[in-house]
């Protein structure tokens, strides 16, 4: 290669890293007028006296020690105690933190495929596909998903290190891989699944295999059994975190589960081309046609055998293909976590197997040059610029938590999360009687979930009907008698119309 091709190259790539970095920032910028959300930025940040007490030592141990919020990830707490100091309670800091870690991991992913493979602009169009995709909204816009992006940052570090140590396999390139993926691993454990990936990756595009002589699958795990053992470890401590106690409506069940996840695979492949009705939340639902279940267990089961059957000559479907069903296959609510059926946020890693098989994929339709530049780069770039518009539209639901619960409202069907959080909101304005409509709908979709018992009942004391409220506070006692809150509420209620005797029986219970 001449000095000026190389040369050329180099400005090319440069003006590349230059725009998407440019054009992420212009799409998200908005979010650093945001506030903080009222569904989980309250455990992370708002209510949390450890993240309140900034960086300490204290809070340090605190941070490794923990499983509050049903995690153990003591990177994403010290990023959060780091913001803290720098803007308090400023919710536009966080959110501009989150976006500083999107685009650097869109960089780290230009760099690895454009490094692995050569290709400038299929690499482009994969980093750009990941930084604008209105899926991933959910991950940069909320603050409590700073562990999203924190541990996608050090997934593509992990990956473009091992691409580093593919190069010249020695052990002194091999340690940073690990340290690397242990932070992303102490930043959300759902990245468990890299080691797979670097798998899959030898194959193609790195293509290691080809040099490999006897039991290829013995060397994959000798190279790889570090990785794999700290994987296994981490996910002993995220079931265990995850072993909390659920109400008793609140645990679906396992035939449910397991109906619901090929629907919720094939969904997230829907979305991710016809991007609507994105929420924060999706309610799980209990009964799915079998029609439903079949058509999409036999969608992937099909794919699945035609990405196998041809992946020597088109490796680049086997390699996109798994890559979004091995890190989508742990969320997909078999092992329940939280009360949703699927959440955009777990397609933050995934989709970029699918963006691979469209990079690689697409140009095989077009064999001739001068149709995939006339056809395929305009339609590319069109695409591109209609997700763009959606995940700038969609940012803008997030800039408040009004603004968040009433698009979810409007999107999905019998969100009861939507309207208890909604009602709070309310509640805080002083619009009671609208609060009570919206706890009155959780109690029709939830009829046994006491935290709407409790507002309701304090939203009934604002206006005065004290005889509901006191029902309804009842009524959680009686559902739940250690429901410290409960106690709490009535005897702020009892405090206030002068029944001192009574309400210091309530205090003293709910301590």
């Amino acid at each position: 290669m001449s000095n000026n091709t190389s040369t050329n190259k180099k400005i090319r790539i440069l003006i590349f890293y230059i725009f998407l970095a440019l054009i992420t920032l212009a799409v998200y910028w908005q979010v650093h007028q945001f506030d903080f959300v009222n569904i989980d930025d309250n455990v992370y940040v708002t209510d949390n006296v450890n993240i309140k007490s900034g960086i300490s030592l204290e809070s340090i141990r605190w941070a490794f020690s923990t499983t509050h919020a049903d995690f153990w990830h003591p990177l994403t707490w010290l990023s959060l105690m780091f913001d803290y100091q720098f803007y308090g309670l400023d919710a536009g800091g966080y959110h501009v933190t989150n976006l500083i870690f999107h685009i650097l991991s869109t960089l780290l992913l230009f760099w690895l495929f454009s490094r692995m493979t050569g290709e400038i602009w299929k690499s482009a169009f994969i980093a750009a596909f990941f930084a604008l995709h209105p899926l991933h909204v959910e991950s940069v816009a909320w603050v409590s998903e700073r562990k999203d992006v924190l541990s996608a940052f050090f997934w593509m570090l992990t990956l473009c290190l091992y691409v580093y140590y593919a190069e010249k396999p020695v052990i002194r390139r091999y340690v940073p891989v690990a340290l690397a993926f242990i932070c992303a691993l102490m930043s959300k454990p759902m990245v468990v699944t890299l080691p797979l990936i670097m798998i899959l990756l030898d194959y193609w595009p790195l293509k290691r295999f080809e040099s490999q002589k006897g039991n290829v699958l013995w060397w994959q795990i000798k190279e790889k059994w570090p990785l794999f053992v700290l994987s296994a470890v981490f996910t002993a401590i995220t079931f265990v975190a995850q072993q909390k106690t659920y109400e008793a409506d609140a645990s679906f069940p396992l035939v449910s589960r397991l109906v619901s996840a090929p629907v919720s695979f094939v969904t997230y492949l829907i979305k991710t081309f016809w991007p609507h009705d994105l929420a924060a939340i999706y309610p799980f639902c209990y009964k799915i046609p079998a029609g439903l279940f079949t058509g999409a267990f036999l969608f992937i089961l099909i794919v699945t055998v035609i990405v196998i059957t041809t992946m020597k000559r088109r490796p680049c479907f086997f390699v996109g293909w798994f890559w979004y069903a091995i890190t989508i296959a742990p969320v997909l609510g078999i092992i329940q976590v939280g009360n949703q059926a699927m959440a955009d946020r777990y397609t933050y890693l995934p989709l970029i197997g699918i963006s691979v098989g469209l990079a690689w994929g697409a140009p095989l339709l077009f064999p001739n040059e001068k149709m995939r530049k006339n056809i395929l780069f305009p339609a590319a770039m069109i695409f591109l610029a209609f997700l763009t518009f959606l995940t700038w539209k969609q940012c803008g639901y997030w800039r408040n938590s009004k603004e968040m619960c009433r698009h979810m409202l409007k999107v999905t069907n019998n969100n009861y999360v939507a309207h208890i959080n909604l009602g709070s909101v309310l509640f805080d304005e002083g619009r009671h009687q609208e609060a009570i409509a919206h706890y009155n709908e959780v109690i029709r979709i939830r009829p046994n979930l006491i935290l709407s018992y409790n507002k309701r009942g304090l939203a009934y004391a604002r206006l005065g009907e004290y005889q509901k409220a006191f029902a309804d506070l009842d009524n959680v006692i009686l559902l739940k008698p250690d429901y410290a809150d409960a106690y709490h509420s009535r005897a702020t209620i009892r405090h206030e119309l002068g029944q001192y005797q009574s309400a210091l029986e309530d205090f003293n219970k709910a301590i």
